[in-house]
């Protein structure tokens, strides 16, 4: 089975080369993996001890993030090691200043683990959420390093616990715990044979907390608001914006409004302006004299953190697609979150929503009913606002008790020391 796995990610990757002259995201995946063991020749370990953090890809960067910068925080003498596997992830954050190395994860070839181990030699490897690479994990299992698996969740229906994923499980048993977000991942972890989880809830919280506490102030987002409620659509997709669009174009007097789509090309940035009857203007131009436009257009990266800030009502997109974006960076700011149908793999979605902090709408007719409530009803606005900040509140902490875990906890610590 180990031979079967390790030529089908020899396979992948060639296919990935195939796929590059026509595919951008199969071009950069491919691109980025180019000349990695020049750029790990430069990394010298010294005296120190190094983390290892690796990521899928930018969301399960920013649960991992508050635990290294916790690690770094509290003890001297760490140097870190950041990996993606995504393009989405690295090309985000590949000037990330926490760390000493940020670079893709090179194909999981025994090769390529060899080497890559013994140029970083990690003394605590951290893992998040849900990447299992097997000739990583059997080679940091084989070299006694101690290896984490951070804000885990588990559901019925993944390999693991299916009769043909035996091979996945045995991946489990290298991790020195498994820090899970949830009871229910733990108890399936049980009906495999894997006892060593700890329930920690999930670090995005504390992470989000971060984000809000270092938000920038945004004076032409406050002056474009003015005295009006201001309702911001975060990393909207097409359906997303044909619904809010729609409205807007409708309803423009009831509120300001800001589109920050997750692209931002030139052509979909003109095609949302196109659409809009509404006076419109992009972040980029605005002056904050012109108080006459009722729609304002974030047209760079980096910012929509802090303009949810400035909000009255978020809505986030993605909810069309594959799934949303992330609901709790507007929640945290103690406003109500909407979002698309397909919502039901996001744990926090579903329990915003239990809460009253969030609400889902699948076409314009229940999404003109929930924006118009809010706009009506002051007390309704309110309520939801506060079980936003209230979930957020209540939920963080992760990140020191996987702190507490893995420095408190007797074993773990020891195979740090000898190390």
């Amino acid at each position: 089975m180990n031979t079967i796995y390790t030529i089908l990610i020899a396979v992948y990757g060639l296919m990935a080369a195939l796929a590059s002259p026509f595919s951008v995201k199969a071009r950069r995946w491919v691109k980025g993996r180019r000349r990695w063991r020049e750029k790990l020749k430069l990394f010298s370990k010294g005296e120190e001890r190094v983390i290892w953090l690796h990521c899928a890809s930018l969301g399960e960067f920013e649960q991992g993030r508050p635990v290294i910068e916790k690690i770094r925080s509290e003890q001297e003498g760490w140097k870190v090691v950041v990996t993606f596997f995504s393009p989405s992830g690295y090309d985000v954050r590949k000037d990330y200043r926490g760390a000493d190395v940020v670079m893709y994860l090179p194909a999981d070839l025994p090769g390529n683990v060899r080497f890559f181990l013994d140029r970083i030699q990690p003394d605590l490897v951290l893992i998040v959420k849900y990447e299992f690479w097997y000739n990583f994990l059997s080679e940091l299992k084989r070299r006694k390093i101690p290896t984490y698996l951070v804000s885990g969740i588990f559901r019925p229906g993944q390999y693991f616990f299916k009769w043909y994923g035996r091979f996945a499980g045995k991946m489990l048993s290298v991790f020195t715990r498994i820090f899970v977000q949830d009871e229910q991942s733990g108890r399936l972890l049980d009906g495999i044979g894997y006892h060593g989880w700890t329930v920690t809830g999930d670090t995005r919280f504390d992470r989000v907390s971060q984000i809000a506490a270092a938000a920038r102030d945004l004076p032409l987002i406050e002056q474009f608001r003015g005295s009006d409620r201001l309702f911001v659509a975060g990393s909207s997709w097409d359906e997303d914006e044909d619904i809010i669009i729609r409205y807007i174009n409708v309803n423009a007097s009831a509120m300001k409004w800001v589109i920050a789509p997750h692209e931002i090309d030139e052509a979909h940035l003109e095609r949302i302006e196109g659409r809009i009857t509404a006076g419109t203007v992009r972040y980029s131009r605005y002056d904050g004299k012109d108080v006459s436009g009722r729609v304002m257009i974030i047209d760079n990266i980096g910012m929509l953190s802090s303009v949810y800030r400035y909000a009255s009502v978020a809505a986030v997109g993605g909810g069309f697609g594959r799934g949303i974006h992330n609901i709790l960076e507007p929640a945290c700011w103690g406003i109500p979150v909407l979002f698309g149908p397909n919502h039901q793999r996001f744990r926090e979605a579903i329990q915003l929503i239990e809460r009253g902090g969030a609400a889902s709408f699948s076409d314009f007719e229940t999404f003109s009913k929930i924006v118009e409530k809010y706009i009506r009803d002051n007390e309704a606005l309110e309520s939801a606002g506060k079980a936003s900040a209230l979930y957020i509140a209540e939920n963080k902490g992760a990140t020191d008790i996987v702190y507490s875990e893995i420095f408190n906890n007797q074993s773990a610590e020891n195979l740090l020391k000898n190390r």
